[in-house]
């Protein structure tokens, strides 16, 4: 279907600003910031938001509670921003966390792990791993069930959950409910798929741009075969837990989204992939303005519920 015209409109007041791929990564970090601070978008109510520093592969790792209304027990969600492996924050994705915390009623465990290029693979991927077993640990202290965990992420933070959730079965970890992918990056850019054609200009993110991501990702082009790199390449997707892969017809990463979906299901592994047609990458943080974020956000939340009951 055509270009939803809320999308558009997005998109045609971001026509104007510079490219990530022509800026260096302190200035896509603070234009970034800028953006996500000035779009202040309405989010549904939580009853706490915490800030802390839970012991991390690389030392001290910020970390950012949300607690639902009620009395919990509550299932326990960690999630990993989206940002390219780069340039987000705690701060560009509190909208989104808040959402879901209020939405699903869980306790949200958002994790501020390392970025590229200071910190290139596989230190995004520790940070992710040791923050999963912490908050399984801790649960109690959260007011969380640590028989009902799930992990969660968009973009690169859904690769961080796809490689999170490999980490988890293949060296031992917390028992998983369930992984939320939200249009994730599950493969490296080369060969690339038909998406990386149809949509690599002119829908926010661009090809050249995860181009400039994985460059400042990876520290050689070799280790994209690395299964904790790119998860559609694992050679075994057996034994992982039930997904959840939301898509955007208008993404680059579409493609790659909906075939690790398909392996998965190959796999023996219980999978849903939603495509929202119309949408762009990014659209699920449009909550509020974006009518199909609204659809977008109530779907995730009926199955985290289900997922966790």
């Amino acid at each position: 279907m055509p270009l939803d015209p809320q999308v558009k409109a997005i998109l045609d007041q971001a026509a104007s600003l510079p490219r990530f791929e022509q800026l260096s990564v302190e200035e896509a970090r603070k234009q970034t910031i800028e953006r996500s601070a000035a779009g202040s978008l309405p989010t549904l109510p939580v009853a706490s938001v915490v800030n802390r520093v839970i012991p991390g592969p690389g030392g001290e790792l910020p970390v950012r509670i949300y607690t639902p209304k009620g009395s919990g027990p509550f299932a326990l969600m960690v999630f990993f921003h989206g940002s390219g492996f780069v340039i987000c924050n705690l701060d560009t994705h509190d909208g989104a966390c808040r959402n879901l915390c209020g939405g699903a009623g869980c306790v949200v465990v958002s994790v501020d792990y390392r970025l590229a290029p200071e910190h290139k693979f596989p230190a995004g991927p520790d940070d992710c791993y040791a923050a999963t077993k912490w908050a399984a640990a801790h649960a109690s202290e959260l007011n969380a069930d640590a028989s009902r965990i799930v992990i969660a992420g968009d973009s690169a933070g859904g690769n961080l959950a796809a490689v999170t959730a490999l980490m988890v079965r293949d060296m031992g970890g917390p028992g998983l409910r369930g992984q939320l992918l939200i249009y994730p990056v599950t493969d490296y850019y080369q060969p690339g798929h038909p998406s990386y054609v149809e949509n690599a200009e002119g829908y926010g993110l661009t090809a050249a741009g995860m181009r400039w991501f994985w460059g400042h990702y990876l520290n050689h082009e070799a280790e994209a075969d690395n299964p904790y790199v790119s998860p559609l390449r694992a050679a075994n997707l057996s034994g992982l837990p039930p997904a959840l892969i939301i898509t955007a017809e208008y993404d680059v990463l579409r493609d790659e989204g909906e075939r690790y979906g398909q392996r998965l299901a190959q796999a023996g592994v219980p999978t849903r992939v939603t495509r929202y047609e119309g949408m762009h990458h990014g659209f699920f943080q449009m909550y509020g303005i974006v009518d199909k974020a609204g659809q977008a956000l109530e779907e995730v939340c009926a199955w985290l519920k289900e997922r966790c009951a």
